[in-house]
């Protein structure tokens, strides 16, 4: 399983899209639990697929990049 063994360096301006892409994660359970943000729950859900596309876009880049060198 090669996959999981390939390291990549990310700067933090990459790394904003999966740290949105988790806090919204986290606030989509929390909109299941709590009442306060169930009206918020498809922005949320909006919020979190565009960012976990661009996160698994940027990886999937990436490692093309690192096999290439």
């Amino acid at each position: 399983m090669n996959f999981f063994k390939i390291k990549t360096s990310w700067s933090n301006a990459e790394l904003i899209p999966l740290k949105l892409c988790i806090a919204s994660a986290y606030l989509m359970l929390g909109a299941y639990f709590n009442d306060f943000f169930s009206k918020w729950y498809m922005l949320l859900a909006i919020v979190f697929l565009i960012t976990v596309s661009a996160s698994v876009y940027m990886w999937f880049t990436k490692m093309k990049e690192s096999k290439k060198k």
